[in-house]
């Protein structure tokens, strides 16, 4: 998708992105899972001004701003709103659509559901790394495009942010209803349906 889409309200954003596909190397997902952050709020990296670590979020909308979380995981955002305003959404699930068994060797599991479900587990199993900071999402090596489908019509459900100590009254989560893929804890109101029994065959893992 083109910046035009990105260099809106980030929360608009947020929104539009669940349905998407998102696609890096032979790997693919859709996302499920969204979360806003904006400059005006202490829960995001741009509330502290420009630094070294946040110039990508004050930089052209559109673009990937990776870092690492806990000094363990790559996290993915995508940079919105216009330039020198400092915003992102957070992708923090994905429902596993291309590659899967590539992401399963990644993730050293087999459930399809856990996969992506997680903004640390979704650039694991996708392989995206803090090298991917300030790429383009148009065309780049991490691709977002417009849902297809089904998903085109995803009914949402928003929420509180997760895993934040500021500002955490604000709704800016959003989740595809009805989804198995989002990430725990799971908001209320989504109607998450109950995960399907994995039953062994000999051609390998599935779901009943």
């Amino acid at each position: 998708m083109r910046a035009d889409f990105y260099a809106r309200d980030v929360v608009s954003v947020a929104r539009e992105l669940v349905g998407c596909v998102l696609r890096h190397g032979q790997c693919s997902g859709i996302v499920v899972e969204t979360e806003a952050y904006h400059v005006s709020e202490p829960a995001c990296h741009a509330y502290v001004g420009r630094t070294p670590r946040t110039r990508v979020l004050f930089g052209p909308p559109g673009r990937a701003y990776v870092y690492r979380s806990y000094g363990i995981h790559a996290l993915l955002n995508a940079v919105a709103e216009p330039e020198n305003v400092g915003a992102a959404v957070l992708i923090r699930a994905l429902e596993p659509v291309g590659g899967i068994s590539l992401m399963r060797a990644r993730r050293g599991l087999e459930s399809t559901e856990d996969l992506c479900a997680g903004p640390g587990r979704l650039t694991q199993a996708l392989g995206i790394g803090l090298e991917l900071n300030d790429s383009e999402l148009d065309g780049g090596p991490i691709m977002l495009e417009r849902p297809t489908g089904d998903a085109r019509s995803a009914v949402l459900v928003a929420g509180p942010r997760v895993g934040i100590t500021k500002a955490v009254e604000l709704p800016w989560r959003f989740c595809a209803r009805g989804s198995r893929f989002v990430s725990r804890p799971w908001p209320a109101g989504l109607d998450a349906p109950r995960r399907r029994p994995v039953r062994r065959t000999a051609a390998g893992v599935t779901a009943s």
